[in-house]
């Protein structure tokens, strides 16, 4: 026998009925009434954790497309008095460029200079940009100059191709405390940027 809920217009077996059911089932009547709810329940939460777990793979693949996207090169010098350390990051739209560990290896030098500075350039035909210099002023060697000396430019608007073809060079210009000046010019070489 049913009855007619007037709140839903639905039918629900009498309570009696359920009774046996559950008995003979062995199941506890708030189960059998939640059943639907439970697999409800169950398949919300399975649809959200995909959500979630969808939305998780989409930022670790934005993120990751992001940061993978830069290419390394090395720079070296093609100066026979001169070593350094450098390196180039780049992608499409971005440059940054990494400078450091500059050493003199040519004639001994314990000249005391008053100034030195290094210019690091760039050129195009025939114009020469400034993208960074290091100044000093004081009594120094060239040799504790170079120690001090790093350039670490970044959010360069050029690409790495903007940069090949030997188109950096530093410039060290030094003046000597009897007011000699003393300039070098080390040509930077960088790996063909792909």
């Amino acid at each position: 026998m049913c009855h007619l809920n007037k709140e839903t217009g639905k039918s629900i077996p009498d309570i009696s009925i359920l009774k046996e059911i559950c008995n003979d089932y062995n199941i506890d009547m708030n189960e059998l009434l939640k059943g639907n709810k439970k697999k409800f329940n169950r398949i919300f939460i399975v649809f959200i954790i995909l959500i979630i777990a969808l939305l998780i793979l989409l930022f670790i693949n934005i993120f990751k497309s992001k940061s993978d996207d830069f290419n390394f090169k090395s720079l070296s010098t093609a100066c026979e008095d001169f070593n350094l350390f450098g390196s180039i990051a780049y992608n499409d739209s971005k440059t940054y460029i990494y400078i450091s560990n500059i050493t003199y290896c040519g004639d001994n030098d314990d000249t005391i200079y008053k100034k030195i500075n290094c210019t690091l350039y760039q050129n195009n035909n025939d114009t020469k940009t400034v993208i960074d210099s290091f100044n000093y002023n004081g009594q120094i060697t060239l040799e504790e100059f170079l120690n001090k000396v790093t350039f670490n430019i970044e959010h360069l608007s050029k690409s790495c191709k903007m940069y090949e073809k030997n188109a950096l060079h530093l410039e060290i210009e030094a003046i000597t405390l009897d007011n000699k000046e003393v300039y070098h010019k080390i040509p930077l070489i960088l790996e063909d940027c792909n």
